[in-house]
């Protein structure tokens, strides 16, 4: 009687995509976030516009990320292994996510690395998190937000919480940053915890 093969398990490994809109804080406060976790790998696609948001709002160049990173992936590499369902992964986050990279998404409309990624996550059941910057919304982005809903991705826009007093923008960004690493099954110490109306000290 053949025996089945004994498979290792993959190691955990998350996708993060940084696009060109404004926001770029926010993939590069995630990287250096998951860089702290020792059991995860990341997976980083940076589009050409985004190499340009970076310089404008941060003055990073790409490298700056690329170094953040475990592994790195040119967007035109589309058959790179992220392209491919095999290729286990916690899921995919996009931080920011441009209205161009959401169209495409919506649309199934696969015409880069960044897309293509997107689209595998989607179909393979697995976590979706798009953090779309943009304001204000027109019918367009709505319909394409509403659409990668029905397919199961989540829409989280970086809206800042003004409940926790936030003291800088960095930490309103890591607000953000902790619910979405809550979402893709991260552990993390970035912001406190509610604890509810009256406490002092959230946890």
């Amino acid at each position: 009687m053949r025996e089945a093969a004994i498979v290792a398990s993959a190691p955990r490994r998350l996708i993060v995509a940084i696009t060109g809109a404004t926001g770029s804080i926010y993939g590069v406060r995630l990287l250096k976030a998951l860089r702290g976790v020792a059991d995860l790998q990341t997976h980083l696609m940076i589009s050409e516009a985004a190499a340009l948001t970076l310089h404008q709002e941060l003055d990073l160049k790409r490298r700056d990320l690329e170094e953040l990173a475990d592994v790195t992936y040119n967007v035109r590499d589309v058959g790179a292994a992220p392209a491919s369902g095999s290729f286990e992964t916690l899921g995919m986050v996009i931080a920011p996510c441009s209205m161009k990279t959401l169209a495409a998404i919506a649309h199934a409309y696969s015409d880069n690395l960044i897309t293509r990624a997107a689209d595998v996550v989607l179909k393979e059941r697995r976590r979706l998190v798009l953090l779309p910057r943009e304001a204000p919304l027109n019918l367009a982005h709505l319909r394409n937000m509403t659409a990668v809903t029905e397919m199961g991705g989540v829409i989280f826009p970086p809206m800042p919480a003004f409940y926790l007093r936030p003291e800088s923008i960095d930490q309103g960004v890591d607000y953000t940053l902790a619910r979405v690493l809550d979402l893709v099954g991260i552990g993390h110490a970035l912001a406190p915890r509610w604890a509810g109306i009256g406490s002092t000290h959230p946890s």
